[in-house]
């Protein structure tokens, strides 16, 4: 498989496809690691938090919001990439084992599906109110707060270009 491939290869859009590849990390005894959001413009914050992410088990999976989610939540102005253009920036990383599309405002339906080992969310959030806390709590799971690089948010990039 070349490059272009196996890039494509880590992107999921129908989650049927799921099922067998988590047995398959479970089975082989792969702690999992998901961590979610819309990744519209690629920054520093994004690269630390996805390292120290994907540094607390084996296999890394990025829940990523489809784009009538992220206007949802974010306006019609975003996202500035399509879904595709972020998901492709997204599995090019080689931390990265998976990037899984959903079109829900919030990631609880991904989660209850994957149930991962340890779930991840910046450190603006507190543990007990990420969306999953439970799900993940409830399997012997635990979620994580990574702290944000001051300074650096898309929100912040898109107001300077203003």
């Amino acid at each position: 498989m070349n490059s272009l491939e196996t890039i494509r290869h880590k992107i999921i859009v129908d989650w049927n496809e799921l099922p067998e590849i988590l047995f398959e990390w479970k089975n082989s005894d792969q702690k999992i690691v998901f961590t979610n959001g819309c990744f519209d413009i690629i920054h520093r914050g994004h690269i630390e938090l996805l390292a120290k992410a994907a540094d607390l088990g084996k296999k890394l999976i990025v829940g990523l919001n489809a784009d009538d989610s992220v206007q949802r939540l974010k306006g019609p102005e975003r996202p500035l990439q399509d879904e595709f253009s972020r998901a492709m920036i997204m599995a090019s990383f080689g931390f990265v084992d998976l990037v899984v599309l959903f079109q829900q405002d919030t990631p609880l339906e991904l989660i209850s599906l994957i149930k991962p080992d340890v779930l991840v969310k910046g450190g603006d959030y507190k543990a007990e109110e990420i969306v999953g806390y439970d799900v993940v709590t409830n399997n012997n799971g635990q979620v994580v707060t990574i702290n944000f690089v001051e300074g650096y948010s898309t929100t912040s990039i898109v107001n300077k270009m203003k």
